[in-house]
């Protein structure tokens, strides 16, 4: 019953994720069509950068400390991405240069939510093979 919980607990952290991630595109896309001007764009999405990689910081070490070891090898590229951006100080979008680099940002948070998808898929599967598993037992 507690792989249920924990598969359950990394199912709302990944949500979580893809919410953060799908709002920053919401913002980039309300930028590319004029609804709203660069520095609210930009204070948008530098106000859920941190929460981001907390969130998916946790979510490894949750893995780690639950035992699932091939989750957490699947989620150390991308906690692996975002300290490497964190370091050298590029996990920010710049006001100035936001229109510059519109269609960048918008392709890697596209890619950042197809990498969390996958990984929601894994958890809903292993999340149903769990309560089955359990089921039967």
């Amino acid at each position: 019953m507690g792989d249920i919980w924990t598969w359950l607990i990394s199912f709302f952290f990944l949500i979580a994720l893809v919410v953060i991630i799908v709002y920053q595109l919401v913002s980039l896309a309300d930028l590319e069509f004029d609804y709203i001007n660069p520095y609210d764009s930009a204070s948008r999405i530098n106000s859920v950068v941190l929460p981001e990689f907390i969130v998916q910081g946790v979510l490894c070490v949750f893995f780690l400390l639950t035992g699932h070891w091939f989750m957490s090898l699947l989620c150390l590229p991308y906690l692996y991405y975002n300290f490497h951006l964190y370091s050298k100080r590029q996990h920010l979008v710049d006001v100035t240069e936001i229109f510059n680099l519109l269609d960048w940002e918008k392709k890697k948070r596209l890619f950042k939510l197809a990498y969390i998808i996958l990984n929601l898929f894994l958890t809903i599967f292993w999340m149903i093979y769990s309560a089955m598993d359990d089921y039967e037992d």
